[in-house]
C-alpha cells in the first residue's frame, strides 16, 4: 500500500515510516493545494494529513471512488476534514488523541501568566532598549495565585488544565461543558457559557473545533466578562469570533487575552498584532520533539493496524 505523509516529521518518525511503508513524505511545510487532495486521495491507499489540509465535503465530490482508503490525522483536531464525506466515499479517518494532551496544557498556562504578568511586553521592552530600570509601578500585572479560573471544554486537555491551575496555583476551577464531568479535582459546573464568563478573572477554550463551536465566544461572552478578565485560547482560531475579540480588547472590555491559534491562521490581523495586552504565539501548542514523534508514531500505528487488518487504536 502506497503511504503519504503530508509534510516533514520529526527524524524518528521519518525513519519509521521509510522502514516499514511504502511512503512519499511531502517536503513542502504548507498545506496541500486542492489538487495536491485530489491526487492524494486518487493515488494512494493511505494519507497522513495535518493541520490546514482542508480535505472538505468538495474535495470528496471531485474524487467519488477514491483510492485512499484511510486519512490517518496527524493531530487530535479534525476539523480540516468533513469527516462524514470521508465515509461516504468509503475513507477511514483517525486520529493521535493523548499524545498532545499535556503539552497543549502547558502552552495554555504559558500564555495564561504570560499575558497577566505581561511577559510579552516587558520582553519588547526591554529589547527595545528603552527599560529605565525597576520601579514600585512598573508594568503591573495581574495576580494569578489563588484567582478563579474558567474553562470552557473538560475533555482530557480542559482537566490537565485545570489541575494545574488548582494544584499549581491553587486556581478555584470552574467549567463549563455539554455535561457534568466527574473530575479528580474541586471544580464547579456551570452549564450556562455567560455565567461562567461573569465569574471567573481567566476564561481558557479547550474545546474542539468544527461547526458546533465556531464564534462559541463572541460580543455576548465578551459583555459578560469583568474588565479584569483575561482570555486564553489553546482550541481552534474559529471557536472564538476574532473581530469581536479585536473589539473588546480594543474598547477595554476585558483586560486581555493569550492566543496559540487565529481564525484565519496564519493570517493574524494588524489590528491584534498591534495590541501590547495581548500574547501571540504560533500555534506551538504541541511544539515539542517528544510531543510531536509520539504523535507521528500513533498516527503510523493506526496506518500499521490498517494495513494488517486490526481494529484502529484511534478511530473518529
Amino acid at each position: 500500500m502506497r503511504l503519504l505523509i503530508a509534510r516533514p516529521m520529526t527524524a524518528a518518525v521519518e525513519a519509521r515510516a521509510r522502514s516499514e511503508f511504502d511512503v512519499e513524505i511531502r517536503s513542502n511545510t504548507l498545506p496541500m493545494t486542492h489538487e495536491e487532495m485530489l491526487e492524494a486521495l486518487s493515488n494512494f491507499d493511505i494519507v497522513i494529513p495535518t493541520l490546514g489540509d482542508q480535505f472538505s465535503a468538495q474535495v470528496f465530490a471531485e474524487v467519488p471512488d477514491p483510492r485512499c482508503k484511510l486519512l490517518a490525522n496527524f493531530g487530535v483536531g479534525y476539523n480540516h476534514i468533513d469527516v462524514d464525506a470521508a465515509r461516504g466515499a468509503g475513507v477511514v479517518v483517525t486520529n493521535t488523541p493523548g499524545a498532545v494532551t499535556n503539552a497543549t496544557a502547558d502552552i495554555a498556562m504559558t500564555l495564561l501568566l504570560a499575558t497577566a504578568r505581561r511577559a510579552g511586553e516587558g520582553e519588547r521592552l526591554v529589547r527595545s532598549g528603552k527599560w529605565e530600570g525597576w520601579h514600585p509601578t512598573q508594568m503591573l500585572g495581574h495576580h494569578v495565585t489563588g484567582k478563579r479560573v474558567g474553562i470552557v471544554g473538560m475533555g482530557r486537555i480542559g482537566q490537565a488544565i485545570a489541575r494545574r491551575c488548582h494544584y499549581g496555583f491553587g486556581m478555584d476551577v470552574a467549567y463549563q461543558s455539554r455535561s457534568e464531568k466527574a473530575v479528580d479535582f474541586p471544580a464547579e459546573f456551570i452549564p450556562d457559557l455567560k455565567a461562567l464568563a461573569s465569574a471567573v478573572d481567566f476564561l481558557v477554550l479547550a474545546v474542539p473545533g468544527g461547526v458546533r463551536t465556531q464564534h462559541l465566544i463572541g460580543s455576548q461572552v465578551f459583555e459578560a466578562m469583568r474588565p479584569s478578565c483575561i482570555l486564553v485560547n489553546i482550541a481552534r482560531g474559529e471557536v472564538v469570533d476574532e473581530a469581536a475579540l479585536i473589539a473588546a480588547l480594543q474598547s477595554g472590555q476585558i483586560a486581555g487575552a493569550g492566543l496559540d491559534v487565529y481564525e484565519f491562521e496564519p493570517a493574524v490581523p494588524q489590528a491584534l498584532r498591534d495590541l501590547e495586552n495581548v500574547t501571540l504565539l504560533p500555534h506551538l501548542g504541541t511544539s515539542t520533539e517528544e510531543v510531536r514523534t509520539d504523535m507521528g508514531h500513533m498516527a503510523l500505528d493506526n496506518v500499521a493496524a490498517f494495513v494488517a487488518g486490526r481494529p484502529l487504536p484511534n478511530p473518529v
